[in-house]
């Protein structure tokens, strides 16, 4: 799958959009284009969704989608994999609870993950290496 390939088992078509049993597209959007959210990728979120799951408590998204220029604000890398929709940072501080969700996003397939004081960052690029775990 790719971005805006989504799972027609999560599309609602009564309302048009695609359905998350956790999320609403617009908690991924770039804060310069509220509809940016629309660019995810839906393997990402699909395993997003099944982390949730896995974890048992909210999720909070720091960022998902970035346009250039937010990007740019941000500080984010030129080769940034949130540019394409492909890349989420998760809020977390309290070490208990990084310790289940980065079990549960393992156990949802995520294989690219970076550990930040603040947040965790899962991406599934498949232009970027797998198998990795990195900290900032």
């Amino acid at each position: 799958m790719h971005r805006g390939d989504f799972g027609i088992e999560n599309f609602n078509s009564s309302q048009g959009h695609i359905v998350y049993k956790y999320f609403q597209i617009e908690e991924f959007a770039s804060p310069d284009d509220l509809t940016s959210g629309n660019m995810m990728d839906s393997l990402l979120l699909d395993k997003l969704d099944l982390a949730r799951d896995i974890c048992g408590f909210p999720l909070i998204i720091n960022s998902g989608y970035r346009s250039i220029e937010h990007n740019k604000k941000v500080g984010g890398v030129a080769n940034s994999s949130h540019l394409l929709g492909l890349a989420v940072d998760i809020h977390c501080t309290d070490s208990r609870k990084r310790f289940m969700l980065l079990d549960a996003l393992l156990v949802a397939g995520f294989d690219r993950v970076g550990l930040a004081d603040t947040y965790i960052h899962v991406d599934v690029d498949p232009e970027k290496k797998p198998c990795v775990i990195w900290t900032y």
